[in-house]
């Protein structure tokens, strides 16, 4: 078997059929025989029931139970039950080019060094709220600058979205940790680089993922992505990129600022000077990205949202395993949709 797709999946009905085929309509599958394995989390919205549905319009798709309804056991099962030389992550809210599969191959085949390989990331949506989140999320203010969501030429990076590995990767630098419910690849591929592989992005490729449809969604999102950030960061005794330190200082930089502007005339206009930076680079960008006065201050609200729950969750992660030397909160173990 040349590749094996393995889909973490828990309720995503809405999105799984266009997922399964986008990757059946692959060139690769023209050429070479592939599998796809979808890693159920106990859907209870139907996913599975439609899945097992249209079994047989897919060849070799199979479907495999995640009791543990987390995103690294799913991945882990899927390496485990697989047999490809290679093994790409597809989530199931992305929908990827019909060369993805075939280009990753290549890549990884003429290029040693490379260990890994992602795609362009093409913000999609279903609803309102959704179209202003991938607006927001599609610039470097949203983002920061050199997050994979937002690149555009090809390079080596520190991860991507959808990876693609050859199987000897997981027998060098082992499995997904399993303790990880978000930044798993990120920690992965933290490995993958300390190991002296590299991450490759491929700009020629691309996906469509679809964002969060909710604010409440993109705040739970952006809670965990900082609060987990510090557990892998506590794991590894080191910060794995400079950029995720930025929303916690900012954070800590907006509690601070009155009591900080009291104390001296200095602290006033430095901060008041800071405040108005900021403000003009969210205005720029969310009228640079809305159509209407309306969608760009949604736009700067979704910055907003981002900015904070990062780098709230962030401080907070600081404060529970490095303050507190706890485990991580159950609360921040359920994803957001």
């Amino acid at each position: 078997m040349k590749v094996s797709v393995v889909i973490p999946c828990r309720n995503e009905k809405p999105y799984i059929i266009e997922c399964l085929d986008a990757i059946y309509a692959n060139t690769l599958v023209e050429k070479e025989e592939i599998e796809v394995l979808i890693i159920d989390g106990q859907s209870d919205d139907g996913t599975r029931e439609l899945v097992e549905s249209v079994l047989g319009n897919y060849k070799n798709l199979r479907i495999i139970d995640n009791p543990q309804r987390i995103t690294p056991v799913a991945f882990n099962l899927g390496v485990t039950n697989s047999t490809g030389e290679y093994v790409q992550r597809v989530d199931a809210r992305h929908i990827i080019c019909e060369n993805h599969l075939e280009t990753g191959i290549r890549l990884l085949e003429n290029q040693e060094e490379i260990w890994c390989v992602g795609s362009k990331l093409i913000n999609e949506y279903t609803n309102q709220e959704g179209a202003i989140i991938s607006k927001a999320m599609d610039t470097p203010f949203g983002m920061g600058v050199g997050n994979f969501r937002i690149l555009e030429k090809s390079g080596f990076t520190d991860t991507v979205t959808s990876p693609m590995y050859p199987r000897w990767v997981f027998d060098k630098i082992g499995m997904f940790d399993e303790e990880l419910v978000r930044n798993q690849d990120d920690e992965f591929n933290y490995r993958l680089t300390q190991a002296g592989g590299k991450v490759w992005f491929e700009a020629s490729i691309w996906l469509k993922y679809y964002v969060r449809s909710t604010y409440a969604g993109l705040k739970k999102q952006f809670f965990q992505y900082g609060y987990w950030k510090v557990f892998v960061n506590k794991k590894h005794k080191a910060v794995t990129t400079v950029r995720q330190l930025f929303p916690p200082l900012f954070v800590l930089f907006a509690i601070l600022s009155i009591p900080l502007m009291l104390l001296h005339p200095f602290f006033m206009y430095a901060i008041a000077l800071t405040w108005l930076l900021y403000g003009a680079l969210a205005l720029y960008f969310g009228f640079k990205k809305g159509t209407g006065i309306k969608e760009s201050f949604g736009i700067i609200r979704s910055f907003l949202i981002m900015h904070f729950q990062y780098g709230g969750g962030y401080l907070k992660g600081i404060y529970h395993f490095y303050l507190l030397n706890r485990k991580p909160s159950q609360r921040e173990t359920k994803l957001s949709r």
